[in-house]
């Protein structure tokens, strides 16, 4: 009998064609790490269910009937026992996610799947031998927990399970025409890389700029030829380090024969910056951009890119952090296919302070396996480098690729700080007066409002950014702005932190409302950016406003900035920043793992689902405000109404929309506040947490979503 996997018109794969195609796959992917016998396993067994009478007769039919084939392979693991057991995990799940252990009562638990009654399927007797493993999972280290990384190896094992099944199938039912393009080899993107930096190497004068980022640069590339690891990349504001960090990314990945270069960057706005500089540079084809603001569309020019996306299979990827660890910690195969190709890799973090302080130490033990046991090396790279040396391996020192440090910080010196103390909204006013454009950046959207509605009164020339103002919106108030900077027009900007970083903005004065330590230097990265302007005059003020409230998210890393800076004659001195993070993450203690990521990782009862749905960077009690104000805002939103919400459509209509908090128990907040005031309206029954702001008066041109509202319904 011809017991038969998939079907495309005329054309069969057998059950045993798919599972040695898988197989072979899989094993390929885990090669990397050293441990090919394991996906191989993994593969021959992910699909024996398809051997039973039922699935043949459902599959032969299209009877379209439901026949489970994930349970079968998970229950012949945990039968044969011992290593075995590891693979039920990603067998039981290589359909449905990654299962919680669970218990036999929990249907879909791992247990409950033990418990399942299912089809007959010993016909898989006939065709397939289980193959034997020999290996083990990983290297037992003492000093280590064991089962955290028993669950990434997990993950691994399934993430190359996954691709290699949907690649299988793919290649079948498109007759073998995929349309996939892996991209260019990392000797000839270093190629590219030299012929675009050649004409840089040959100035060594450092008392010039060009020069110091010339030595930063040459010494990451030579530092590309050390071992695997991780390093520090601490570049000052200016010196250069989205070209030092490719240089030593692609000599490092030569040297060690590593597939891809992986940048994960915080804000999406650096993400597309940065992106296109790697496009200009290795050619469009080798750098995958993936991230929620980029969708490549169905067409023959972007399909290669689109399948990319979903398997990360470019020598290039720029993706977020959300992207990044939520796929580490996630359960389903649509987030896990890709992370079997983080192995072997360069990791960049650009902006490294910005790592997801509340899941700090669940992220950087990750990390850490990455580097101890899937062949990758790690670039922390930032001006104001966290003090993480305390959460990774003490075998692993940090090396440090930046040549002169503190040398180099003290050339590219550019602003004087200045703190000024507290001081109420009106005499902040006062100060900001003169013929020199000024940039004041505060805490909270209310307080930029607020300040920004008493500036106006008796100035010109004044601009608001918030993200209250829709993305489109931001966009054009910001090509204002530059514009009045380019030709030194005077310009009074109040601005919330979204400026700190991606915002390539140069005033003459700043004035920053006291945050975290690494807020105030982003911010004094505004002033005096390009270097032009004398460095006494070129002033960061930093103050607070008498008797403010703190937010309650900000309120630590305030408090330690304000002691840190009393300590240290210097702001931005490096020991200080040092010594800021190790307070921050001190104070902040057991809040380093918020929903106890690592505590659902014990004696091998795994958790995924449950941590997948823990673990998200952007909490999840945010409502869509669309701001229907412009022509193309209308045309869309009649689109979504009538048509529906397709990917497409969310994605153009994020451009015209603004976030806010949404939380039903909060009468106070603003969501609350518009909605029981007849201002918002939903916009389809089918998009939740998607509204439509049908009081225009309520959106400002120039400061967007307003935050006071009338207590009077709005009929």
């Amino acid at each position: 009998m011809e017991y038969i996997a998939h079907k495309d018109n005329e054309r069969v794969q057998t059950v045993k064609e798919h599972l040695y195609g898988t197989a072979e796959l899989a094993g390929f992917f885990a090669e990397r790490f050293g441990k090919k016998e394991w996906g191989y396993c993994c593969g021959m067994l992910h699909d024996l269910g398809k051997y039973s009478k039922e699935f043949q007769r459902k599959i032969q039919n299209d009877t379209g009937e439901r026949v489970d084939h994930s349970t079968a392979g998970a229950k012949v693991c945990n039968e044969k026992g011992g290593y075995y057991s590891i693979l039920s995990y990603c067998i039981a799940g290589h359909h449905a996610g990654l299962p919680d252990y669970g218990n036999t009562a929990i249907g879909n638990s791992l247990c409950g799947r033990y418990n399942k009654k299912i089809c007959d399927f010993k016909n898989y007797e006939k065709e397939i031998e289980i193959p034997q493993l020999h290996t083990d999972p990983i290297v037992f280290d003492p000093t280590k927990n064991l089962d955290f990384s028993l669950s990434v190896f997990v993950r691994m094992l399934y993430s190359c399970l996954v691709d290699a099944d949907f690649l299988d199938t793919e290649a079948f039912m498109k007759n073998e025409n995929t349309g996939r393009v892996a991209g260019e080899t990392m000797q000839i993107l270093e190629e590219k890389l030299e012929q675009y930096i050649e004409p840089w190497l040959s100035n060594t004068e450092l008392e010039s700029i060009n020069g110091r980022r010339t030595e930063i640069l040459a010494h990451c590339m030579e530092m590309g030829k050390r071992e695997k690891g991780i390093y520090r990349l601490t570049v000052p504001t200016g010196g250069g380090k989205t070209i030092a960090s490719l240089a030593f990314a692609l000599r490092h990945a030569v040297k060690h024969q590593m597939d891809r270069i992986i940048y994960v960057i915080p804000y999406t706005s650096i993400i597309e910056q940065n992106a296109q500089v790697f496009r200009e540079i290795l050619g469009a084809e080798n750098v995958l951009e993936n991230h929620c603001n980029v969708e490549y569309k169905d067409s023959e020019e972007f399909y290669p890119m689109q399948l990319a996306s979903e398997n990360w299979d470019k020598p290039v990827v720029v993706t977020t952090n959300v992207q990044f660890f939520e796929s580490l910690f996630g359960n389903k195969s649509s987030k896990c296919r890709k992370i079997h190709n983080i192995a072997n890799s360069v990791v960049i973090f650009d902006e490294a302070q910005m790592l997801p302080m509340d899941y700090l130490k669940p992220c950087i033990s990750v990390l850490q396996e990455l580097v101890d046991n899937y062949a990758s090396s790690i670039v922390l790279c930032t001006a104001t480098q966290p003090a993480l040396e305390m959460f990774f391996s003490s075998k692993d020192k940090m090396i440090e690729l930046c040549p002169c440090v503190e040398e180099q910080f003290r050339f590219f010196e550019r602003v004087t700080y200045e703190k000024i103390g507290k001081i109420s909204q009106d005499e902040l006013i006062m100060r900001m007066q003169g013929d020199q454009s000024i940039l004041c950046i505060v805490n909270t959207k209310k307080a930029a409002q607020e300040l920004y509605k008493k500036l106006r009164e008796e100035r010109k020339n004044i601009y608001h950014l918030s993200t209250n103002m829709y993305p489109k919106h931001r966009k054009r108030v910001l090509k204002i702005i530059r514009e009045r900077l380019d030709n030194n027009e005077k310009c009074i900007v109040v601005s919330t932190s979204l400026v700190e970083a991606g915002v390539d903005l140069d005033f003459d004065i700043v004035y920053r409302q006291i945050a975290g330590l690494d807020s105030l230097i982003q911010a004094a990265g505004r002033c005096n950016r390009n270097g032009k302007k004398d460095l006494a005059k070129s002033k960061v003020y930093i103050f607070d406003f008498i008797d403010e409230k703190k937010v309650t998210n900000q309120k630590l890393q305030i408090e330690t900035a304000a002691s840190v800076i009393q300590d240290y004659e210097k702001v931005d001195d490096l020991t200080g920043i040092s010594d800021y993070f190790k307070r921050l993450y001190h104070y902040r203690g057991t809040s380093l793992d918020k929903k106890n990521i690592m505590g659902e990782f014990k004696q091998m009862r795994f958790n995924f689902s449950k941590v997948a749905k823990e673990f998200k960077l952007i909490e999840e009690n945010t409502k869509m405000i669309y701001i229907n104000k412009e022509l193309k805002a209308e045309e869309l939103l009649n689109e979504l109404k009538t048509k529906g919400a397709s990917k497409e459509r969310l994605r153009e209509a994020g451009q015209y929309c603004v976030q806010i908090y949404g939380d039903e128990r909060n009468e106070n907040s603003l969501f609350d506040k518009l909605y029981s005031n007849g201002m918002l309206r939903p916009i389809s029954e089918d998009m939740q947490d998607f509204y439509e702001l049908v009081s225009q008066k309520q959106y400002s041109d120039e400061w967007g979503l307003d935050f006071s509202v009338d207590d009077v319904l709005m009929m």
